[in-house]
């Protein structure tokens, strides 16, 4: 059955699923809302993402995945479940093939929680590709050339940085630090500056707005709501994308950090071939204004953000099931 393989975006912040021949055919955050009296599930997806922060006492909307891995096992199988069947369809009598991307650095045992909950949630066979992989494949990287690539995979959770030549990886590292803590930056920023407590939701529309990490030409700015620390009343204030930069400057660095350090432990070689081709950053955290000229003004390479960030890893993981389809005889 053509339809039968995918390749799933396990994300912190959304999963994104790629049937082959069909590409991208979802992309929903990974929120689950149950009930905590009955342990039943009331949402899953966008529908409970717009719970996060507004639900009654015995309603609780969470993140199954935290840093890329499975922090609730019962409810990431559930979740993967509906999304498997959601993107199949009611049409496939038969269990899908399904590569799924995990962080570079996770442990054995968290990569058997995945491939576990991909198999309980209805998979017929479990692939496991790292992330960097996966994003240099959807990012349109020829990657069984013997010459270096850098890949800065920032997603909700982890940022994956790695050098890959030759179908694997040469030197990577994994950091906990990623959009989610841009938006943690962000709150803790409005939090001491103006005594303004803001929401996940709140932080990151003044991420996506005005957040910047590298000076913008012109000063953006942006009405807040939220509760003042001192009258517990609404208050609104106006932030500027200068502050956002010094707000995130501590998560930036990390990263930038990390990028130094791959490329200090890289063969010379390999190091020679990043310099003339570039740094290529994908994941949904690459948007954010400025990460570009940052990165290159801290590392003097080039560096460009794959054509559609936010569905490399996705598109790549599919694809990788379309190579394993090509080396193999498909049933």
């Amino acid at each position: 059955m053509q339809y039968s393989d995918m390749g799933i975006d396990l994300g912190t912040a959304s999963i994104l699923v790629y049937i082959r021949g069909k590409g991208v055919v979802l992309k929903e955050p990974s929120v689950v809302a149950f009930d905590t009296d009955t342990r039943k599930v009331r949402a899953i997806g966008e529908e409970a993402r717009l719970m996060l922060g507004r639900t009654p006492g015995n309603i609780m909307a969470i993140r199954p995945l935290r840093a890329g891995v499975i922090s609730d096992y019962t409810v990431t199988e559930k979740m993967m479940r509906y999304f498997i069947q959601k993107a199949l369809g009611k049409r496939t009598f038969r269990k899908p093939r399904i590569a799924v991307c995990v962080p570079s650095e996770v442990t054995e045992v968290e990569k058997k929680a995945v491939e576990d909950a991909t198999m309980q949630a209805g998979a017929r066979e479990v692939f496991i590709i790292e992330e960097p992989i996966a994003a240099a494949i959807g990012a349109g990287i020829d990657i069984s050339k013997p010459c270096g690539n850098m890949i800065v995979d920032i997603g909700g959770g982890t940022s994956d940085v790695a050098v890959i030549s030759l179908n694997g990886t040469v030197q990577h590292a994994s950091i906990k630090v990623a959009g989610d803590n841009f938006d943690e930056a962000i709150v803790r920023h409005m939090k001491q500056k103006h005594n303004l407590v803001i929401g996940e939701r709140t932080a990151e529309d003044i991420k996506i707005k005005v957040g910047c990490a590298f000076q913008r030409p012109e000063i953006e700015y942006m009405d807040v709501r939220g509760i003042n620390v001192l009258t517990g009343l609404p208050k609104t204030v106006s932030v500027s994308s200068e502050e956002t930069e010094e707000a995130l400057k501590g998560p930036t660095s990390q990263i930038v950090d990390v990028i130094k350090d791959v490329l200090g432990k890289t063969p010379p070689e390999l190091a020679a071939d990043i310099a003339d081709r570039g740094i290529v950053l994908t994941g949904g955290g690459s948007l954010l204004n400025g990460l570009e000229e940052l990165i290159e003004y801290e590392t003097g390479i080039n560096t460009m953000t794959a054509e559609d960030p936010m569905t490399a890893v996705a598109i790549g993981t599919g694809k990788y099931m379309e190579f394993i389809s090509g080396h193999r005889d498909v049933e």
